[in-house]
């Protein structure tokens, strides 16, 4: 356990998000390292694999849901140094992973062929998606014990070993892309299978690498078999935090199923172009959200304990070094988008549309960044729902609009990009007020002076 109630924010910030970045890039490659051995397969495959991993943000959306009330109420409990409480916060967000992990399962299982025919532009797109999900579906249902351990040790102040099981399994999974896609070494291609199969593997090992961690290293929680019996109440208080936060991403999930519906007459190049640009999209969002996960434990204990000046210490810090660093991205991608896209694919058109993507949606970087520091700073108050009014905006602000656009003589890819850069600065602004508002109503008065920063 980390204590980071002492000491200047700033640095507890940075010290915590660089391991948390580190670890989330790693796990945005999972579907990048699919995404550059099955662009060898042709257009309908990047299309394909683009559309399908747009169901991520459903399972995000849950595992949001998940790990923000696991990482909440254990790191508010650290604050107030109540141990009995984050081991039973810790053992119950384990059974919920387990509950949500076979709904995963199954729901996906009934959904995959009606999903990929509603999103994918010709029969060739809807068939790569379908054998995608397909094997990728068991590592998205692993994926909540992972969050789960993942966030108990944010809860307390540690990030390292879940970067170093993140990183390990990507390289587990670079290797087996290329030897189930393409055959690699055994001359049995599995194709787009082999590319869902893959990360499948690399995230079940991961899952095991961290249990062995908390049998053997973690001591402030731990597995207690006697705490898996269901306690509805502490189910209320992790869902109670995490549901609207989740509603987040599934309002991601909503504005991503728009853009692909919309753009779905450009035809599968335009939906390629726009699957590598997305990624490549969260990829560059990965510094502002490892500052904003990190923000949560940081403001978190310190809520517990009853900070308050070092609470908004902690925002004012984390706005500041997120807006530097989607500040310097955005310079790179009016430069030079070009470089994050060709790695993907050679096509030109398709190159054409993911760099024209990256040039007009980099204008919203700072603004998405504020958007990421607020909400973790929502969570650490321990109410996510103005987080959830914020996104939940963006209805009104891009995807009605967009819908519109789509509908009159001269429309085009750019409009949507434009119509995303307005929504998302207009979101930036609504959440700072909804921010400072939390504060009013949550923190002490502030003190005149402070050396919390």
């Amino acid at each position: 356990m980390h204590d980071l109630t002492q000491g200047p924010v700033s640095r507890h910030i940075i010290k915590m998000a660089m391991p948390i970045g580190i670890g989330m890039l790693f796990q945005t490659l999972y579907f990048l390292v699919d995404l550059y051995f099955v662009a060898r397969i042709g257009d309908a495959a990047i299309a394909g694999v683009g559309a399908a991993g747009n169901i991520m943000f459903i399972v995000m959306a849950l595992t949001q849901v998940l790990g923000v009330g696991t990482v909440t109420l254990i790191a508010q409990a650290v604050g107030r140094k109540d141990h009995g409480d984050a081991n039973l916060v810790f053992n119950q967000s384990l059974l919920l992973a387990a509950l949500c992990g076979v709904l995963t399962l199954v729901l996906g299982y009934l959904t995959i062929g009606p999903y990929m025919r509603t999103l994918g532009a010709d029969a060739a797109t809807q068939d790569a998606g379908i054998a995608y999900l397909a094997w990728y579906l068991p590592g998205l249902a692993l994926q909540f014990a992972a969050v789960s351990m993942g966030s108990a040790l944010r809860g307390t102040g540690i990030a390292k070993p879940t970067m170093l099981v993140q990183v390990l399994t990507v390289v587990i999974n670079a290797i087996l892309a290329p030897v189930l896609i393409a055959g690699w070494g055994t001359g049995s291609a599995l194709g787009i299978a082999g590319a869902g199969l893959a990360t499948t593997i690399s995230i079940a090992v991961g899952v095991v690498l961290l249990a062995l961690y908390f049998i053997r290293l973690e001591k402030f929680v731990a597995f207690e078999r006697k705490l898996w019996a269901p306690r509805v109440e502490t189910w209320r208080r992790i869902l109670g935090i995490g549901l609207p936060a989740g509603g987040e991403f599934a309002l991601m999930f909503i504005y991503m199923a728009v853009i692909y519906t919309v753009i779905r007459d450009f035809g599968a190049t335009a939906q390629a172009g726009f699957g590598i640009g997305a990624r490549v999209m969260q990829a560059i969002f990965l510094p502002a959200m490892a500052v904003a996960f990190a923000t949560s434990p940081v403001a978190g204990q310190n809520m517990g304990a009853g900070l308050s000046d070092r609470v908004r210490a902690t925002f004012r810090s984390a706005i500041g070094i997120g807006s530097v660093l989607m500040l310097a991205l955005t310079l790179i991608c009016q430069v030079e988008p070009g470089w994050f896209v060709r790695a993907f694919t050679s096509d030109a058109a398709v190159v054409a549309i993911a760099t024209q993507f990256l040039r007009y949606i980099s204008w919203n970087f700072v603004a998405q960044g504020i958007v990421f520091t607020c909400s973790g700073m929502f969570q650490a108050l321990g109410n996510t729902v103005p987080s959830l009014v914020s996104s939940a905006s963006r209805l009104l602000t891009f995807a009605l609009p967009t819908i519109w656009l789509s509908h009159q003589p001269g429309f085009e890819l750019r409009h949507v990009w434009m119509a995303s850069v307005a929504s998302v600065t207009l979101q930036a602004i609504f959440s700072l007020w909804l921010m400072r508002r939390e504060f009013q109503l949550r923190l002490k008065p502030a003190a005149v002076a402070t050396a919390a920063a």
